[in-house]
């Protein structure tokens, strides 16, 4: 089992996640973070870390696609390990709908 970052996170990179993982399993692209399934040890403290809730263990229903994502991307991006601030309308992004077309141009993430 892994951990996995879903639509939520886009435009919203609160970076919680990243402060307490204790591998470095998370990756950033520019308007997302991701976990890298092959790095994560499932211990599941960026879980509750996460004020957008975007974190959930791929064992939940649905989650296949999003997992593809962020293996995808987690090849692709830079490692990153610090905290750093959220983009200052984060606030305005969270909960919002569409964010995985708007962002990637599929609403399917597998497709992203």
């Amino acid at each position: 089992m892994t951990y996995v970052v879903t639509e939520n996170c886009i435009r919203c990179k609160y970076m919680d996640c990243v402060e307490v993982c204790p591998v470095d399993c998370f990756y950033m692209g520019e308007t997302m973070l991701v976990i890298a399934p092959d790095e994560c040890i499932d211990c599941g403290v960026c879980e509750p870390e996460c004020p957008a809730e975007a974190i959930k263990p791929d064992t939940e229903p649905g989650l296949e696609g999003w997992l593809a994502l962020n293996a995808k991307y987690a090849a692709l991006w830079p490692n990153v390990s610090e905290k750093s601030d959220p983009p200052p309308d984060a606030a305005d992004w969270d909960g919002a709908p569409g964010k995985l077309q708007a962002a990637f141009g599929h609403a399917d993430p597998a497709a992203a």
